[in-house]
């Protein structure tokens, strides 16, 4: 029994001279809100000084310093937002990091949402503290050629070493497929 001649749809099947390889499919590295335990002391912070502002606020209440009420009323509300505030924040944060794009998404009342293409990465950088390495967060600082976003800092990543290796390999990978070459001019 002879097979029907189909033609080869492997990757290593090569393309006629001046014609670009289809792209491959995109793949998500994540997708998510930035991780609070990043931020632990910054959140700590904010959370003392949101309790304290509303312990003062009700011992003004209770002991009556002699403070007019609504003194009391702005710290008591004072120190809500700055316990509500730091959560909010971490809470209207999205990132979307794949294989041709970065989506930084913000906002509470109106959402905003900046795409960064890979192509137009110009270097990348990973940091992660002591802390950081305990709770396997850290942070990825993107330097592009894009006129919204030149520095994209990506704050609070789970895995982030893993995600900064995939992102490091793509930017070239992209960089090629696009036939992007970055020249140094020297000085």
């Amino acid at each position: 029994m002879t097979q029907p001649n189909v033609p080869s749809t492997s990757p290593t099947t090569a393309m006629p001279p001046g014609q670009v390889a289809p792209p491959d499919h995109e793949v998500i590295y994540y997708e998510g809100r930035p991780m609070m335990r990043a931020d632990q002391a910054k959140a700590a912070f904010w959370v003392l000084l949101g309790l304290a502002l509303v312990v003062v606020a009700c011992l003004s209440w209770t002991m009556d310093w002699g403070w007019p009420k609504w003194i009391g009323v702005v710290l008591f509300i004072a120190g809500i937002l700055a316990i509500v505030i730091p959560w909010l924040v971490i809470r209207t944060t999205r990132y979307r990091i794949t294989s041709y794009r970065i989506d930084f998404e913000r906002g509470l009342l109106t959402k905003k949402i900046d795409t960064l293409e890979l192509w137009h990465v110009d270097d990348i950088k990973f940091e992660q503290g002591l802390l950081d390495r305990m709770m396997n967060v850290g942070s990825i600082t993107v330097m592009s050629n894009d006129r919204t976003n030149p520095k994209l800092e990506l704050h609070g990543i789970p895995n982030p070493r893993d995600i900064f290796d995939k992102l490091k390999e793509r930017v070239i990978a992209v960089k090629r497929q696009r036939g992007v070459i970055k020249m140094d001019m020297g000085t």
